[in-house]
């Protein structure tokens, strides 16, 4: 079979400007609020306007997106010239005022046309962008400079329906003496010392899952995962798979050749392919050609059930009564075939043949399976039974031993466990101590795997298990794979954060104790398999079309770096121009010329890391301290940034990523920086990345130290 050779095009990739930066703006002004701007809309209409509407489905009390506070009002056009209309009782005089302030949205498409109005004659257009608020200001003289206020309208453009879009604090500016926001608060003092905790930044902990090829080049993303539940059947000889319980547990044709698809993306960007290779013994049988498809639990020979796929299949159902009661007894092989560990041998000569994996191929990394605690419930149709330790081991021990003889060099990640619960106990135990968990030493789940990998190494002399690989998803209420929610709610998610490595931290969910997930998995493998490295490979902390969702992960990244977590693949990506993107230009590609934050981490410390986060490292090619300073509050706050060890060239460069400017970072003025620090103001709710270059290019105290595999 003729070999995919497409890595030298990730070359001119990163060499294209893809996203926008901003070269050598001014110093951002303060804001100047009116002494008597006019609330008409801030969570709920202000006393006196009502809603007169036409031809739009809206809600006043929409939780999500929100710019500040816990609502914003959503406005779907239905028809021609729909709009929404508020209309005031009595209508207001203009001399006190100068302009129309508000905030849109374009919701998930972006695009519409939407006049705005006073008095329903349409002179203004604005035309929001996708998952970003955009702020507006519309002075009168725009808007027919009217004598007294009454009416307000945003109105569709034409005669078609037209996609949701999203208003928020909704204002007339007042005309009287402007007063400026309040002067900046005091921020935490941070502190970095370059000679301090030093150790390599792996770079795997930048990946993604199913990362879109325009944003992995961009980013010359170091991972990509094939993962996720309908991995787990993913036959590669018919490129079909089983979807489980997330639909109907249904075979579901892929693209043709769609995982070398995938895997020739990646080694066009750049990326290692993370493919999961399946342990559960069954994949889909055949490649349906159409509707109907092949179904677990089919109504004609299994009866009525609680639900069924109306959209495409009406015989295949959810695998439940009316009642809710499972069913059980259903026959296997109705979607999927048996296979051994030859199956999965075979695809990866497949791999070897056509993308030199195992070489400097862009196949690297091979996940056991995916979330096998949870096989029972999502793949119930071919695996009812409780998933065990002893059948991990077993598995495991199969399945890695006879990939590693495939593939001597290919890393391993297992056992791929679905969060909290599957760290101490089986599927058989559910989440307390059970029978299997008392049958095995009273260990938990994942430092008894270690210990079995650790023996079958002691006894065969070959490692099959390269990382611990664990999922991790923040389980409090409204933070992981959600909208940003209310500023509760951004405050739990930015707070929740604290999970990966605070002991001091309990965790603000059921968990209700200290996750301390990074140092807990370091302590397991020193303890039970050393020199396993670690791999989170899923992970979401939401909210990535939101500037809250942005700084959490932005947080993430500089918490992955800082405690030695060697790999990680976020699940759910951004889209390029969602402020998720944003959070990972900021580590990846700052400038839109592949420069990075740096790739050895050192000590750096906040005073108050809740309210103001900072990560710090040096960087190899030029030896430059690169500082990631994240401003989680509401406001900006000025802080004194000490430095030790480490002798500055006397600026540096800045580069913020903010709630200001939601579609570019923007960089700054450069900061004086000398050998004791600077003072500088991080605004509101904003990532700053600030490069600092040494007086002496390596020859500043050491060398960065280089990532070893």
């Amino acid at each position: 079979m003729q070999k995919i050779y497409l890595s030298l095009a990730v070359v001119l990739f990163c060499g294209l400007a893809i996203f926008s930066i901003i070269g050598q703006s001014h110093t951002p002004q303060a804001v100047i609020a009116a002494a008597n701007d006019l609330d008409i809309y801030t969570d709920s209409l202000a006393p006196g306007w009502v809603d007169w509407s036409w031809n739009v489905t809206h809600a006043f009390d929409n939780p999500a997106p929100v710019h500040a506070g816990s609502a914003s009002i959503a406005v779907t056009v239905t028809t021609g010239w729909g709009g929404l209309y508020l209309l005031n009782d009595t209508a207001i005089s203009a001399s006190s005022y100068t302009a129309l302030h508000f905030w849109i949205h374009g919701g998930s498409t972006g695009g519409q046309t939407v006049l705005v109005s006073f008095n329903t004659t349409p002179t203004y257009s604005v035309t929001p962008q996708a998952n970003t608020w955009l702020e507006v200001t519309i002075p009168f003289s725009e808007l027919g400079s009217p004598a007294a206020i009454g009416d307000l309208v945003w109105q569709g453009s034409g005669n078609d329906p037209q996609p949701v879009f999203y208003l928020d604090e909704i204002a007339l500016v007042g005309g009287g003496t402007p007063t400026p926001t309040p002067e900046p608060g005091e921020g935490p003092a941070l502190s970095v010392d370059a000679a301090a905790n030093v150790h390599p930044i792996s770079p795997y902990i930048y990946g993604m899952n199913f990362a879109d090829q325009a944003l992995a080049a961009e980013l010359h993303l170091p991972a990509n995962r094939w993962g996720g539940n309908s991995t787990t059947r993913y036959n590669w000889q018919n490129d079909t798979t089983n979807t489980g319980s997330d639909w109907y547990f249904e075979n579901v044709p892929d693209e043709i050749g769609a995982a070398d698809l995938f895997m020739a993306q990646n080694q066009l960007t750049g990326a290692q392919s993370l493919i999961t290779v399946p342990l559960i013994g069954w994949v889909a049988k055949s490649r349906p050609e159409g509707h109907p498809f092949d179904c677990g639990f089919s109504i004609e020979k299994y009866g009525e059930q609680q639900d069924r796929d109306w959209q495409w299949d009406p015989d295949c159902g959810n695998g439940n009564y009316p009642n809710g009661t499972p069913i059980t007894g259903n026959d296997p092989h109705e979607t999927s075939i048996e296979i051994t560990p030859d199956f999965v041998t075979g695809w990866i000569a497949h791999m070897i043949e056509t993308f030199d994996a195992g070489s400097d191929g862009s196949v690297r990394f091979y996940n056991l399976d995916n979330e096998p605690m949870l096989w029972p419930y999502t793949h119930r149709d071919v695996h009812p039974a409780m998933t065990t330790y002893d059948e991990m081991r077993d598995r495991t021990w199969a399945y890695a031993s006879a990939l590693k003889a495939a593939d001597p060099q290919g890393l391993t990640l297992g056992p791929v466990v679905w969060g909290w619960c599957a760290y101490f106990y089986s599927a058989a135990d559910g989440c307390t101590p059970g029978d299997d968990y008392h049958a095995h030493g009273d260990t938990p789940f994942v430092p008894w795997y270690l210990q079995q990998m650790q023996a079958y190494e002691t006894t065969h002399g070959v490692r099959i298990l390269d990382y611990v690989d664990v999922h991790s998803y923040p389980e409090a209420d409204g933070v992981s794979l959600a909208p940003a929610g209310d500023a509760a709610t951004q405050a739990l998610r930015l707070r929740s954060t604290r999970s990966l490595w605070d002991p001091t931290y309990t965790d603000e969910s059921w968990i209700g104790q200290p996750v301390t997930l990074i140092p807990r998995m370091k302590q397991w493998v020193t303890e039970n398999y050393p020199g396993t490295k670690l791999a989170i490979t899923e992970y979401n902390w939401g909210a990535l079309d939101h500037i809250n969702g942005a700084l959490a992960q932005a947080d993430v990244l500089g918490i992955f770096g800082r405690e030695g977590l060697d790999l990680a693949t976020l699940w759910g990506p951004p889209e390029t121009d969602q402020p998720g993107a944003y959070a990972f230009r900021m580590y990846r590609n700052y400038d839109g010329q592949c420069h990075t934050f740096g790739q050895t981490s050192v000590q750096a410390a906040s005073a108050d890391q809740s309210r103001v986060a900072v990560y710090a490292a040096r960087r190899y090619n030029d030896g430059a301290l690169t500082l990631m300073v994240i401003n989680k509050t509401t406001e900006p706050l000025t802080s004194t940034v000490s430095l030790a060890n480490f002798d500055p060239a006397g600026t540096a460069q800045v580069f913020q990523y903010s709630a200001a400017n939601l579609a570019a970072i923007v960089q700054q003025p450069d900061q004086p920086v000398s050998a004791a620090g600077f003072t500088t103001l991080f605004p509101a709710e904003s990532i700053t990345l600030i490069v600092i270059p040494p007086a002496i290019p390596h020859q500043n105290l050491y060398l960065p130290i280089a990532y070893t595999e």
